[in-house]
């Protein structure tokens, strides 16, 4: 799947956003806690997509709705205490998310294969657009901010 083939990001069931290194210093929802540019450019465009479900995949808290109040966190993706494919199923389960179909990840590739081990079949758009400038571009496009552009044509 290309960038710009939107038809397959229509109405998802379930969009995951990746975290973030840069948060507050406190306890605070999570739509506040992830103060990034990343981050944000995931949630507008997913907001965009108007998911049934909208969840975040922290990589310590694992999956994380924008409404939780969470504390804080230094921990990197397959780092020490970060959040394991088994954990988040169980997430998934609890969350009544797991068999849900179409699962998009707007997401780096560690996040993304991370989703993967629940979701295989989990949609990964950002793929193939190029580094974090770049997929920041694609995703405010995806937001309606810009002209999305094709990896393909490169």
């Amino acid at each position: 799947m290309t960038a710009t083939d939107r038809s397959a990001l229509q109405s998802p069931e379930l969009v995951l956003i990746t975290c973030g290194s840069r948060k507050l210093g406190h306890r605070a929802r999570a739509a506040d806690l992830y103060t990034g540019p990343y981050h944000r450019a995931c949630r507008r465009a997913a907001q965009g997509l108007r998911p049934d479900h909208l969840l975040i995949l922290s990589s310590f808290h694992g999956l994380v709705a924008l409404d939780d109040v969470i504390e804080p966190y230094d921990t990197a993706l397959d780092g020490v205490g970060s959040v394991t494919a088994e954990r988040l199923r169980q997430q998934a389960r609890q969350r009544g998310v797991l068999e849900l179909d179409p699962v998009v990840v707007l997401a780096g590739a560690r996040h993304t294969a991370l989703a993967r081990k629940v979701w295989p079949h989990a949609l990964n758009p950002l793929q193939g657009t190029g580094g974090m400038g770049r997929q920041i571009a694609w995703l405010n496009a995806l937001a309606g901010i810009g002209a999305p552009d094709d990896p393909a044509a490169r």
